[in-house]
C-alpha cells in the first residue's frame, strides 16, 4: 500500500495512476481517496498522472491525535507533491479538500503547481459571522458534532440524502452511491472527524484565496445543501485574480448522473488547456 511519512511520522496513503502531467485530488470531509475514483480514473486514461491522498485521519492513513487541522493537511499535502517530486501539477479539491488546496496554496505558493480546480468548496469562510454574514451558523456544525458523536453510523446514512440531493422530488441517486458514502464514512476515525468539522468550518481562507496567481476554476451546484454556493463559490471568484465559474444548475453537492458528467468534462477541458 502506498504511502509517505510525514514529518511527525503519519502515514498518508495515496493512489498513484497513469503518467503525465499529475493531477492530484484532495477529498471532502468524511469521506478519503476513493471519491474521486471516478475522475482519477478519467484523467489517467486521458494521459495525466492522477493521485489521490486520504487525509490524516480518514481512510486509510494514520488516525493521528494531533495535527487534525487545516494547516497540517496543507502541509501534509505540501509533504505528498515533495516527496513524490510532482512539478507542474493540477490540484483538485472538492469541498473541505478545496479548503485544503487553497490553504496548500497560500502557505507554500505555486512553485509545483499550474492550475487549480476547487468544487463545492469550502472557502473563502463556511462559518457565519458579522463579517461573513452568508455563512452558516455555529449551531449548524454543532449538531453535526452531536450527531457524530451520539451515533456516527447512522448520522452519516442520514447524511448522505442531502450530500446528493437524494432528498430532493425528482432525485435519482441509488442506495449503491449511498451504502459507498456511508463505508468511506465509517473509516474516519471519531478524533479526526470532530477535529475536521471544525477545521472546514472555521478557517478563514480569505488570505489564501487572495494569494493565488495560478488560474483556478471554480464549479459548484446551486443546489447545493452542505456548502450553499452564496457563502462559497459566488464569494471565491471575488478573491482570485484569475478564477472561472462553473455553475451547474440544479446540482447537489456531491456531484451524480449528468452533474457529473458535465463536471469531468469542464475538468478534463481545463487541465488541458
Amino acid at each position: 500500500m502506498p504511502t509517505i511519512t510525514t514529518r511527525d511520522g503519519a502515514e498518508i496513503f495515496f493512489k498513484d495512476w497513469g503518467g503525465g502531467r499529475p493531477v492530484v485530488f484532495s477529498h471532502g470531509w468524511p469521506l478519503n481517496a476513493d471519491a474521486w475514483d471516478n475522475q482519477a480514473n478519467l484523467v489517467a486514461s486521458h494521459g495525466f498522472r492522477a493521485i489521490a491522498h486520504d487525509r490524516r485521519g480518514h481512510g486509510r492513513s494514520s488516525q493521528t491525535w494531533d495535527g487534525n487541522h487545516m494547516d497540517q493537511y496543507a502541509d501534509d499535502l505540501a509533504e505528498l507533491i515533495e516527496q513524490l517530486d510532482l512539478t507542474d501539477a493540477v490540484l483538485v479539491g472538492h469541498s473541505t479538500g478545496g479548503g485544503e488546496v487553497a490553504h496548500y496554496l497560500g502557505r507554500h505558493g505555486t512553485s509545483r503547481v499550474s492550475k487549480a480546480v476547487l468544487l463545492g468548496a469550502v472557502p473563502p469562510l463556511m462559518l457565519k459571522t458579522a463579517a461573513n454574514p452568508e455563512g452558516s451558523p455555529i449551531e449548524n456544525f454543532d449538531a453535526i458534532r452531536a450527531g457524530v458523536a451520539a451515533d456516527r453510523s447512522q448520522f452519516y446514512q442520514d447524511l448522505s440524502a442531502p450530500f446528493y440531493g437524494a432528498n430532493r422530488a425528482d432525485a435519482s441517486v441509488s442506495q449503491g452511491l449511498r451504502d459507498a458514502f456511508w463505508l468511506m464514512s465509517m473509516q474516519v476515525g471519531v478524533k479526526g472527524a470532530l477535529d475536521c468539522i471544525k477545521a472546514f468550518s472555521e478557517t478563514d481562507f480569505t488570505e489564501d484565496l487572495k494569494s493565488i496567481d495560478i488560474p483556478v476554476l471554480v464549479a459548484h451546484g446551486d443546489d447545493d445543501q452542505i456548502v450553499p454556493i452564496q457563502a462559497a463559490a459566488l464569494q471565491t471568484v471575488d478573491f482570485v485574480k484569475d478564477a472561472q465559474l462553473k455553475v451547474y444548475a440544479g446540482a447537489p453537492h456531491g456531484l451524480v448522473g449528468d452533474f457529473e458528467k458535465a463536471f469531468n468534462a469542464d475538468l478534463l477541458a481545463f487541465i488541458a488547456s
